[in-house]
């Protein structure tokens, strides 16, 4: 398809401003330009299918046309500083307040220190992940561009969509919390500055409050990143006072006979529990998205990503314990665990602070959450995925306005009716299937090139990627199915993922070496964050695997009808740049040695 003659990026945005509200501006593909061209795009629907599931990007497409296609570049001001405290700011807050009570007192007792456990080394597994591929492609698109580049077009949309409802349900989940905390510090029920209704059970406690948090902190992230650095680490530095003053107070009242029984749900209670507050790590992720406006990603992503996250990871655990040594897990508050806790050994003026740093916490998540998702929403928009409308960076602040507004928008729309507990299960449900993608991402980029990996050589990645990954969903389905839990199903499981990774190792030569940034002991260290990550998945309920496909099924409907036929216009030059984006069929362009993953088979 020739390319079509219309104006360069830089005419258009000059011509137009940035406010801009016409159709074209949201659909400016052929595919949309008539109703006429529309009916034509859905009959090639089958085509144009199998020519997004071969599609690839390339590491030169993410960094260069498709970042061209914000008008306006984002303002490389941040450093490893920023950083960290982003991801101090971007975590600590609703999970380890509110989470940590609901999930001690419902599934894990005093052993939710062992889930807090479990999910940080799961998480630090895909924070090593992240942060080569963060070095490596320094874009907003974060996960999303990644697998883009390493799994293609179509895989790139699921994770888009889970990116997208990840980031809507974040947001509305800590909106929730924040009511409750300010309930608790006005010495009221959680529940009571929401408007009740007689709507269905979990839907029914309307939050205006939450709304208002949402627009308030969206605002502050469309001025400008470095001024919401500023203002998150000021925060965060205060809130670790607080989490200081948590932990020292709390084992001074710490009674040791309140650890018994120390796993009253048994061992799967643990791992239920884990699956849950994995959501209180998830916020890690967004730190990727700013390596576009980081100055000198290659040092300063690995220092901010890895050292906050180890530090946060050590504070969950030591804060957990401290909780379960305060009060029997009976007699946790599931809603405002920290506050009552105080309340209940005399330390009443404690829950104030407890209160009020909870507060400041879940303040910075949602400041750095919009920030963040934000920035993922901007590259997914370039892609033409959405509508482009949505990738444009404001000319004066250097910010996503349009990005974070829709962001912000869904969000509070969530946030006004769902419940938190509503939210957290289809949250992590979300959130652990994207990281076994990005692990898998890894592994494809490592032993994997186009012009240098063999047929054979790639045939043997994909059968043991197969081994991996099946076995992997065989040990989940085997410890969520087994009463008691018997031990065969292991046997043979544990041992085929094991095989799976060495076959890696020994009968697939790399293809491909980090630059700068590497994860260690590859492939075992993402073949481990794919197992992990997949048995928390299969330690959730099943009502967040139903949530969670009946999402994922509502977006597939959206691709087809529309994302496919956008992204398929612009992969073969119908819209202004898409000549330059290398997304495309394996016939389309051919590529040297290293310079596009297409197809491995």
């Amino acid at each position: 398809m020739a390319p079509v003659e219309t104006p360069s990026p830089e005419e258009s945005a000059g011509a137009r401003g940035y406010w801009r509200w016409r159709k074209d501006d949201f659909f400016p593909e052929p595919s949309f330009a008539s109703w006429a061209a529309y009916r034509a795009a859905l009959g090639a629907t089958p085509a144009r299918l199998r020519d997004r599931f071969t599609g690839r990007s390339t590491d030169a497409a993410e960094l260069g046309a498709l970042r061209r296609r914000s008008e306006n570049e984002m303002r490389r001001c941040l450093t490893w500083w920023d950083l960290t405290w982003f991801g101090f700011g971007s975590v600590i807050g609703a999970g380890i307040f509110v989470l940590t009570g609901q999930e001690a007192r419902d599934h894990a007792g005093p052993a939710i220190v062992l889930s807090y456990v479990a999910s940080g080394l799961s998480a630090m597994l895909s924070v090593f992940c992240y942060t080569e591929f963060a070095v490596e492609i320094p874009v907003a698109g974060g996960s999303f561009a990644y697998i883009r580049v390493e799994l293609g077009d179509v895989a790139a949309f699921i994770a888009a969509a889970n990116l997208i409802l990840e980031s809507i349900i974040g947001k509305a989940a800590v909106a929730r919390a924040w009511t409750s905390y300010l309930a608790s510090l006005m010495n009221k029920p959680a529940s009571a500055l929401r408007i009740h209704t007689s709507l269905a059970e979990g839907y029914n406690e309307l939050d205006p409050i939450a709304v208002a948090v949402i627009a308030v902190t969206a605002a502050l992230a469309m001025l400008s990143s470095k001024g919401t650095s500023r203002v998150n680490w000021v925060a965060s530095a205060v809130h670790v006072l607080v989490i200081a003053f948590v932990i020292v107070a709390g084992f001074l009242h710490a009674k040791p006979a309140n650890l018994t029984p120390f796993l009253p749900y048994g061992v799967p209670g643990v791992f239920r529990a884990a699956a849950i507050v994995y959501f209180a790590y998830g916020g890690f992720d967004n730190i990727a998205t700013m390596a576009e406006e980081t100055r000198n990603p290659s040092r300063d992503i690995p220092l901010g990503l890895l050292g906050s996250m180890s530090a946060i990871t050590t504070i969950y655990c030591v804060m957990a314990l401290a909780l379960s040594m305060m009060q029997p897990y009976t007699a946790i508050d599931r809603s405002a665990a920290y506050s009552a806790a105080f309340g209940s050994v005399g330390m009443r003026w404690a829950q104030y602070v407890v209160a009020l740093g909870a507060l400041k916490g879940m303040t910075t998540v949602l400041l750095v959450g919009v920030l963040g998702k934000a920035r993922y929403t901007t590259h997914i928009a370039r892609s033409h995925i959405i509508p482009p409308v949505f990738a444009l960076v404001h000319p004066r602040t250097g910010t996503p306005v349009h990005a974070t507004a829709l962001v912000a928008a869904a969000s509070a729309g969530v946030a006004f009716f769902s419940s938190l507990k509503v939210l957290s299960s289809l949250l992590s449900a979300s959130t652990l299937f994207i990281f076994v993608m990005m692990a898998t991402s890894l592994l494809v980029r490592r032993y994997y090139v186009r012009g240098v990996t063999t047929r054979t050589h790639a045939l043997r990645l994909v059968a043991s990627l197969l081994l991996i990954i099946g076995s992997s969903v065989g040990i989940a389905v085997c410890w969520a199915t087994s009463s008691p839990r018997r031990w065969q199903g292991y046997v043979v499981l544990v041992p085929a993922w094991a095989a799976g990774t060495l076959g890696i190792q020994l009968l697939v030569p790399m293809a491909r070496t980090p630059k700068v940034w590497g994860v260690p002991l590859v492939p075992w260290l993402p073949s481990l964050s794919i197992a992990t990550n997949v048995f928390l998945m299969g330690s959730l309920g099943k009502e967040a695997f139903v949530r969670f496909g009946i999402c994922t099924a509502v977006m597939l409907v959206y691709y087809v009808l529309v994302g496919l036929h956008a992204t398929y216009d612009v992969a073969h030059g119908a819209c202004a740049g898409g000549e330059d984006d290398m997304v495309a069929a394996p016939d389309v362009h051919k590529a040297g040695a290293g310079s596009e993953n297409i197809n491995m088979l």
